[in-house]
């Protein structure tokens, strides 16, 4: 299977283990060992991973993080556990603390269902007090797909994690900055839209009127984006239906002999009022048009010939068809006035 598949069959897990771990020994067992093999390593290597990874902190010997990812007998990856029902944002200190005094570039603090990434993007050989990366498998989004493969065994790479880490940082706070003024105007995000819209003095009374209005506004803005961005892809979704149909349609279309024989009566007939080159066919499924300038607006007839009855559709000054029963194609020289009157018409 391929990752993806892999992945979703790990969110099951998560959703249905959970209930059933009533320990944080169990969480490691049922959850988070199956996430370590998820991404290429074997748990029951010590060359590739070790349980109970001894971090000594200075004087204070045989601290242990939960878990160690070696490459080249090198750790790239230190993982402290808690319990699935234990919230994250209070854990942070103690693979801090283990962080600082081992070689690994990334820190990982999970309980299971939530991961969180860490690296030292501010400091070097000191973990940055935010994640770069946060993997809920409750709420698992498209794109966190693609940055997980990079803590894959088989495309481990520090430097490209490095890099990515850096803009995942720096983007995710920004949304959680616009997502937190978009909800909650502040008088910062009040005032610089007031000192583009507003020629007076930004008193308090007016910052107040205006909160309210950017607020309304900027999310109006917000979801017309969104609104004209699923209009373009439903509409460009609308032209490859079309598309594929019409294609489908023209696979079905089988020009016969007869008709080609019958457009060359028709282009006998008129072509001493037009140039020859000037009358061309279009054949469709459901009739075989003879036109000026292969233009669907100058139609000089319609030849219906795939039946059992053979017909020629002759058209009126205002365009309308009437069908004449003919018995053979020599048939279409007896309406061979119709026929020249019809391409005069488009002539003048």
């Amino acid at each position: 299977m391929d990752f993806q598949t892999n992945l979703k069959a790990f969110t099951d897990r998560v959703l249905t283990l959970k209930p059933n771990l009533q320990t944080e020994e169990a969480t490691k067992n049922g959850l988070i060992m199956p996430f370590i093999q998820l991404l290429g390593y074997d748990v029951f290597n010590p060359m590739e991973v070790i349980p109970e990874y001894i971090a000594d902190l200075g004087t204070k010997k045989g601290e242990k993080v939960d878990y160690a990812i070696l490459q080249e007998n090198t750790p790239i990856m230190i993982i402290e556990c808690k319990h699935w029902k234990e919230n994250l944002d209070v854990h942070n200190s103690q693979l801090h603390r283990y962080f600082h005094v081992s070689k690994a570039r990334f820190g990982l603090l999970t309980n299971g269902a939530e991961y969180r990434f860490y690296t030292d993007l501010e400091e070097s050989n000191k973990m940055d007090d935010e994640p770069f990366l946060i993997i809920d498998f409750e709420n698992l989004k498209d794109h966190e797909v693609n940055e997980l493969k990079k803590f894959q065994k088989a495309s481990f790479d520090v430097d490209k994690i490095i890099d990515s880490a850096s803009e995942l940082k720096y983007s995710s706070a920004i949304k959680e900055i616009l997502e937190k003024e978009l909800n909650e105007p502040s008088e910062e995000f009040v005032r610089f839209f007031g000192k583009q819209i507003y020629s007076g003095k930004l008193t308090a009374k007016v910052i107040e009127q205006l909160t309210g209005i950017v607020k309304k506004a900027t999310n109006q803005s917000i979801k017309e984006l969104v609104n004209d961005r699923l209009h373009s892809a439903l509409k460009k979704e609308e032209e490859l239906v079309e598309e594929s149909q019409e294609e489908v349609a023209i696979s079905k279309i089988e020009t016969t002999e007869e008709e080609i024989e019958g457009y060359h009566i028709v282009r006998s007939i008129v072509r001493t009022k037009i140039d020859a080159d000037r009358v061309v066919y279009r054949d469709t499924q459901s009739y075989f048009g003879v036109l000026v300038d292969d233009n669907n607006r100058k139609p000089i007839c319609r030849l219906h010939l795939n039946g059992g009855k053979k017909y020629l559709g002759l058209f009126d000054e205002d365009k309308k068809e009437e069908r004449v029963l003919i018995e053979k194609l020599d048939d279409i020289f007896l309406h061979a006035d119709k026929l020249i009157d019809t391409v005069l018409r488009h002539l003048n």
